[in-house]
């Protein structure tokens, strides 16, 4: 899973867990045995939630770190290589920009 698809992965998640807890509060005045054990729940399942995404964040947080460190890495032990590539990058993306 690309970092992107977690990122919005877990604003998705984040969206969820509100429209679930605004939900719950709009309920709040129902009454019934039915209706508390689901709420009960559904509060319970939210909070489980909500750590799982902290979790998730966290790691994610991490792996963006390592990747990042292993890429200032990489650069300092081959700068001359590391500037080939980026000068070649640019040129492609100059001659895709320069054929519109």
């Amino acid at each position: 899973m690309t970092d992107i698809t977690k990122e919005k992965l877990i604003t998705d998640a984040r969206l969820v867990i509100a429209d679930a807890e605004e939900l719950l509060r709009a309920t709040a005045g129902q009454a019934g045995e039915k209706i508390a054990e689901i709420r009960a729940k559904a509060t319970d399942r939210i909070a489980t939630m909500k750590t799982k995404l902290a979790d998730a964040e966290v790691a994610l947080v991490e792996k963006a770190k390592q990747v990042g460190h292993a890429t200032d890495d990489y650069v300092n032990d081959h700068p001359w290589r590391s500037v080939g590539v980026a000068a070649g990058i640019g040129f492609i993306v100059g001659l895709l920009i320069g054929r519109r």
